[in-house]
């Protein structure tokens, strides 16, 4: 497992089914490029004894030949090509019967959703298989795996079928945190400050495969801009395929993400529905959004879940909409040049928002809370006859120990200054949330920063904590 970088908890996990007196059923899920396949593949690379994987957009014949050409190889012999999947598992049944019970084999069936097309009766011919076989065998683990999310949920994990509380595990598998994509980095002798490798956060997310692309000895600027701005770069077009690869009809989807991309605070459903009629296709859309991690589902401060706000959180989403597809035919070095602008600097604050609510246990401990109780959301109020300026707080930390934290977050290449008139406008913030909420909790006014704060007579009067963004490589 040399090539293994990070996924501890899911490495615990892949050796505890290793070590399993029982036979195992795992389903393992997550969006495109995240790496399922290459955790399965290299953690289990002395343990797979059959590997399938499906072929998109192909016949039942073709999915049939392929596992038929696949079996022949792994078994040594010459077989009769299966007409049905019924057929083939019995194959499969008659190859593992020969080997030994001394170890644990695993059988690793990948793009589930690929092989179990329509009409092609792969999934009852499956839970067959594992109920009058698999399941009978200690010394044997069964593996699928599928990028669509929603799929795997409806139709492996929670299905009402044949496959009904056949799983004997689940993972759904999620892009790096911070801490796993700075010893990926490491792993590949690629030199970058923390700045950076945030700056290579928010553009890319934690994908393994898309910071595979990441050359060293290159700025993150010149990483980006050959990534995601060259014709031939891995991101330049990667959103369409993200999207179509994942769900079923994905127009919609890609509609409703570009349309939450225009709103960055997030919207509720019922604001969602004016746009995009409301019923169970809207909901099975968000929920699809959601499950596959592109969006976040937040309920608003004192507010109840029918109030729950849709924020789009996929970091390449985000950066997609707002960069890519806007300057794809702006000439050379396209990047360097926006990292300057005043757009950036406002732009790379909101998307370090979206970063921060993936890291909230990292921001828990940094602030010495990590034993709390908590919720978390942002929390805006639209300005009106009162408050005629309205108010936004970037993060807010509701804890059940009478306290909430109102974090703002700031991403710069300095140590931020709270000057005169900045001053002004936080001590309306807070004036305005205790005022609407009409909260009786203790309020701490906090701050992440990049390079932390400059010390003055404001950020001495108003700011109860400060912390650095370097919390957000914190390894749990």
């Amino acid at each position: 497992m040399m090539n293994l970088v990070g996924r501890e908890p899911e490495k615990e996990r892949l050796k505890k089914l290793l070590n399993s007196n029982s036979a195992e059923f795992l389903a393992i899920y997550g969006r495109r490029r995240v790496g399922k396949t290459f955790l399965i593949r290299e953690y289990y690379k002395n343990n797979i004894c059959f590997e399938l994987t499906g072929i998109i957009d192909t016949t039942l014949q073709d999915q049939l030949q392929n596992f038929h050409q696949i079996l022949c190889k792994v078994s040594r012999r010459k077989l009769q090509e299966p007409t049905s999947w019924l057929e083939a598992f019995q194959l499969l049944e008659n190859y593992l019967t020969k080997l030994s019970k001394k170890k644990k084999h695993v059988i690793f069936l990948d793009e589930l959703p690929w092989l179990a097309s329509a009409r092609s009766k792969f999934l009852p011919a499956l839970d067959h298989f594992w109920n009058s076989f698999l399941s009978r065998h200690t010394h044997l683990t069964l593996i699928v795996c599928g990028s669509a999310a929603s799929w795997m949920i409806s139709n492996v994990i929670n299905s009402k079928g044949g496959l009904h509380n056949r799983v004997t595990a689940r993972m759904k598998l999620q892009p790096f945190n911070l801490a796993e994509v700075s010893t990926y980095l490491k792993s590949r002798k690629i030199q970058l400050t923390q700045y950076d490798q945030l700056t290579l956060a928010i553009a890319m997310g934690g994908i393994p495969h898309y910071l595979k692309e990441c050359e060293r000895g290159k700025s993150v600027a010149q990483i980006i801009d050959n990534t995601a701005f060259r014709d031939s770069g891995l991101l330049a077009d990667e959103f369409n395929r993200l999207y179509h690869s994942l769900f079923e009809n994905a127009d919609r989807h890609v509609d409703i993400v570009r349309f939450l991309a225009k709103h960055p605070q997030g919207l509720c459903r019922n604001d969602i529905s004016k746009t995009y009629p409301s019923g169970g296709r809207l909901t099975k859309t968000l929920n699809e959004l959601s499950e596959a991690g592109f969006i976040t589902a937040l309920t608003p401060f004192a507010k109840k879940t029918r109030d729950t706000i849709y924020k789009l959180t996929d970091e390449y989403s985000l950066f997609y909409l707002k960069w890519i597809a806007p300057n794809r035919t702006s000439g050379k070095d396209i990047f360097i040049k926006k990292m300057a602008s005043p757009a950036w600097r406002s732009w790379s604050g909101y998307a370090l928002e979206s970063l921060a609510l993936k890291h909230i246990e990292q921001i828990k401990k940094a602030l010495g809370i990590s034993q709390v109780e908590t919720q978390h959301c942002s929390w805006i109020h639209r300005a009106n006859k009162t408050h005629p300026n309205g108010a936004q707080i970037d993060l807010l930390i509701d804890r059940e120990d009478n306290s909430i934290n109102l974090v703002e977050i700031k991403f710069s290449q300095a140590p931020f200054t709270i000057t005169k008139s900045y001053a002004v406008e936080l001590r309306n913030k807070i004036e305005i949330f205790k005022t609407t909420t009409k909260t009786k909790k203790n309020v701490f006014f906090t701050f992440l920063t990049s390079h932390g704060l400059t010390e003055n007579q404001y950020s001495k009067e108003i700011v109860s904590n400060s912390i650095t963004t370097e919390c957000l490589f914190t390894q749990l």
